[in-house]
């Protein structure tokens, strides 16, 4: 083979050289500079997104913690009103139950006097009846009706003994 004869190594060898200071200078010194400016510029742009990125990262924290206190406060907000209602509520309910209260233990008064009344009433017919009745035991007895004072006074003492 040609290109390993001793003659022929240092030609080749040039040649060699020749491309590839051509190749380097013309290709790789034109392209370079390219290169370099393209690898800047995107750095340049991804720390320009950086920091867009945390301006927006901090803007969202931000605005979660307002979010946050915004519905702490509709809480809170919300715990008193239902609190208050309650509480009205309840005053409602205590006002209604003792007028409520009012209104039955006037009603027990009036139904224990009627019935204190009916009672008594009760007591004085069923002493007319026991007087009529031993009245009647004591004629047909004797054949002589006692006197009504004295069958009422006898009936009044055995009820009330």
């Amino acid at each position: 083979m040609p290109q390993f004869h001793l003659d022929n190594f240092v030609p080749q060898l040039a040649w060699l050289a020749m491309f590839f200071a051509i190749l380097y200078f013309g290709i790789v010194r034109a392209t370079l500079p390219k290169i370099g400016r393209t690898i800047e510029r995107r750095e340049g742009q991804i720390s320009g997104d950086l920091a867009i990125a945390e301006t927006a990262k901090l803007q969202a924290d931000k605005m979660t913690a307002d979010y946050a206190a915004g519905i702490e406060a509709a809480h809170k907000v919300a715990r008193d009103s239902v609190a208050g209602a309650k509480a009205k509520a309840t005053a409602s309910i205590e006002a209604a139950l003792a007028k409520s209260n009012a209104v039955i233990a006037e009603q027990a008064a009036a139904a224990e006097a009627s019935l204190s009344s009916a009672r008594i009433k009760a007591l004085n017919q069923i002493e007319a009846v026991a007087a009529d009745a031993g009245a009647d035991i004591v004629e047909r007895l004797t054949g002589v009706r006692p006197a009504q004072a004295v069958v009422a006074d006898a009936a009044q003492a055995a009820f009330a003994g």
